[in-house]
């Protein structure tokens, strides 16, 4: 029976309903002259759920309908900067959306239920609210790709997005159901109990390769990555820069909820080790080596998420606290990287001009050069580059490998992160080093808010690369180390 204590529990999750719910009915009365209504009320309502979790987040872990919503540490990190990357996106894309006539109240709504299935991904105690948050984060992310509808690259990139996640989708849900042939429970600490129980492992190792696979199309891992350079390329960028954080955040959410739950059996956590240390190897070679010949800067960052996640698979191999903590750090420090890479492009790009070419950034440094400065300060940290915060991600993730036992993988990825420097560089030298093709006038010098919240942005990942230690303490206490 449902009590006041589940509501209060979820009390983030049952705001942000009746906001949405409240925003899109607003929304229909408003004219597309006062859509900035719907901008401050959109950024309003992101900031007053993260409030809320952070606020209303109990000292220690609670459930809520018989323990298919969980609330605890790990998820209330995630919410915080999935909400936060949302508000920064929301700052970052009105004057990209206004110059293309793409500012409609869909966005902001769209992009408030996919922080919904995020928040519910990361709570989920329960195969079916995984599935739940899962679908709708994808559901809105599908949409927004193909917001764009007189572009006939969005319209490719939506449908090739929406086929191959739906069999990604099959495939979880097929591992889901065997696991639940295996174990008789949906419950999530009850499948830790009946991982441990040898008869049930042939079945429960079959149906974890199929979770696998889910696990590492969401993230974009190699070798089933091929999507999201094609998506990233022809996605507005406003919403590559949604895919690249609070999807990315909601994939580690899945992965921890569903492989944390075969944790407490040594056999089945040394398989799901194993495979995920495969992908982790593949996704940073074919990462690092297809990012150099890029010529597009989006597709550039596509195939660098591919290596970025094959370092978070790194420490996720790692199946304790320590590895968790890690594998989180690592992808809260991914979402804000790219946050800041793509707000530079969304500040470059004008009307009739997307700056989606490496070549586009060219001179960046006499035209402005405190932009050069910040999406210098984005590659240097993509690239693991001291004192940045990426360094600081690198380097713990690269322990919990080698604290785990697989020295063979943390050698592959410091080579991968040596060879990823090139393009990296490639694209400070074409800001500071190469004349720029014309001398257009930067629209970013007109949105005074967007600079300085960019300008934070940029400057964080500076900051926290020198005293990263309280965050990355935090993100281990989530997991109890």
């Amino acid at each position: 029976m449902m009590s006041w204590n589940d509501i209060l529990v979820m009390l983030p999750e049952v705001y942000l309903v009746v906001a949405v719910c409240i925003l899109l009915l607003l929304d229909a009365w408003l004219k597309p002259s006062q859509r900035n209504i719907t901008h401050w009320l959109g950024i309003a309502i992101a900031v007053v759920t993260g409030l809320l979790v952070i606020f209303g987040q109990p000292p220690h872990t609670v459930t809520a309908f018989g323990g298919m919503f969980i609330r605890d540490g790990a998820s209330e990190i995630i919410k915080v900067f999935g909400l936060l990357a949302i508000v920064l996106i929301f700052i970052y894309s009105r004057p990209y959306l206004k110059q293309r006539e793409l500012h409609i109240g869909e966005f902001y709504s769209l992009m408030l239920f996919a922080g919904l299935g995020l928040m519910l991904l990361s709570s989920a105690g329960n195969l079916i609210v995984v599935y739940l948050g899962l679908e709708m984060l994808a559901l809105s992310s599908y949409s927004l790709v193909a917001m764009n509808r007189d572009s006939p690259l969005s319209s490719e990139a939506a449908i090739k997005y929406f086929v191959l996640s739906a069999l990604a989708s099959g495939m979880l849900l097929y591992g889901m159901s065997m696991v639940y042939g295996a174990a008789g429970t949906l419950d999530l600490s009850q499948l830790a109990v009946a991982a441990q129980q040898a008869h049930m492992s042939n079945l429960l190792k079959f149906g974890l390769i199929f979770l696998i696979v889910g696990i590492a199309f969401e993230l974009g891992a190699a070798p089933f990555h091929m999507w999201l350079p094609d998506v990233y390329d022809g996605a507005p960028t406003a919403i590559t820069t949604l895919i690249a954080s609070v999807s990315k955040l909601g994939a580690f959410a899945l992965a921890y909820r569903l492989l944390s739950a075969f944790a407490p059996d040594g056999l089945m956590t040394h398989q799901w080790q194993l495979m995920l240390a495969v992908i982790a190897a593949l996704s940073m070679i074919i990462g690092n080596l297809v990012a150099i010949v890029q010529t597009n800067f989006k597709r550039m960052m596509g195939y660098s998420t591919i290596a970025h996640m094959g370092f978070l698979l790194m420490a996720f191999v790692n199946a304790k606290g320590e590895g968790y903590g890690a594998a989180l750090f690592y992808g809260v420090c991914y979402a804000l990287m790219a946050t800041a890479a793509f707000g530079v492009i969304l500040a470059l790009s004008r009307k009739g001009f997307e700056c989606d070419k490496i070549s586009d950034l060219k001179g960046l440094n006499k035209r402005s050069p405190w932009l050069a400065l910040l999406m210098m300060f984005a590659m240097f940290s993509l690239a693991g580059v001291p004192p940045f915060w990426g360094f600081a991600a690198k380097w713990v993730a690269l322990q919990a490998a080698i604290d785990a036992g697989y020295l063979w993988l943390a050698i592959i990825g410091i080579v991968m992160a040596i060879i990823g420097l090139w393009y990296y560089l490639h694209v400070i030298w074409v800001m500071y080093f190469e004349k720029p093709e014309d001398d257009v006038e930067i629209a970013l010098q007109r949105d005074h808010t967007m600079l300085w919240v960019l300008s934070i942005n940029g400057l964080a990942l500076l900051v926290v690369g020198l005293y990263w230690g309280p965050l990355i303490s935090w993100c281990r206490s989530a997991f109890g180390a």
